[in-house]
Formats: C-alpha cells, sequence, structure tokens
C-alpha cells in the first residue's frame, strides 16, 4: 500500500500526517477526508471546482497525467504550482506520496461550519 504523506497545514492537519493505508485507485481527496483531514471539496469531488487543489512534493510521476477539464480547473486555483492537482481527480498509483494543502481556496462557504 502506498503511503501519503500530508505536511502541516495549520487549520486542517497542525501536526501533518502520515497514511499508511492509502488503496491504490483511491482518489488523494477521499483518503484525506476518511483519515479526518477535512480538505474542502464543495462541488462532491465532481471536478468542477478547485477547492481540493494540492501541490503533490513529492511522487506526482506515480499519477496519471490531468486531463483537460482538471488543467482548465486548476487554472482558477490559488497558488497554482507545477505540481499541483485536484486531489479529487489525482488517483493514487504504487508509490509514495508527499502533499501541501494550500493555506487558502477560492471557495467563499465552506462544506462544513
Amino acid at each position: 500500500m502506498p503511503q501519503i504523506i500530508v505536511l502541516p497545514h495549520p487549520e486542517l492537519c497542525p501536526e501533518g500526517a502520515v497514511i499508511d493505508d492509502a488503496q491504490t485507485g483511491e482518489s488523494i481527496c477521499q483518503v484525506l477526508l476518511d483519515h479526518h483531514i477535512e480538505i474542502e471539496h464543495a462541488c462532491e469531488m465532481s471536478c468542477a471546482c478547485t477547492t481540493c487543489h494540492v501541490i503533490v512534493r513529492e511522487g506526482i510521476g506515480s499519477l496519471e497525467e490531468a486531463d483537460e477539464l482538471e488543467e482548465d480547473m486548476l487554472d482558477k486555483a490559488w497558488g497554482l504550482e507545477p505540481n499541483s492537482r485536484l486531489s479529487c481527480q489525482a488517483i493514487i498509483a504504487d508509490d509514495n506520496l508527499v502533499v501541501e494543502l494550500p493555506r487558502y481556496t477560492i471557495n467563499l462557504a465552506r462544506e462544513t461550519h
């Protein structure tokens, strides 16, 4: 099973996290949510917003390339970097990943209040 290391985020994951039981074929977003890291996902993981944007610091080569729809959505993300992905579309393969959750999103209303 691949491991996902989540770098510290002040609100969502202050201590960072190590997820040792990520399943190949699951999205990064779903794995984070399953491990109580409440990443935003305003479109319910349908690739219609950018609130689940993550930066893959290590292991991006193991992910399938973003399709055109994801690329178009990423253009709207806050803090876009070359290794940015929408976590709802980034499907885990066999390699370990290190992900960073951006400090901000363009979501004006959070899922959880």
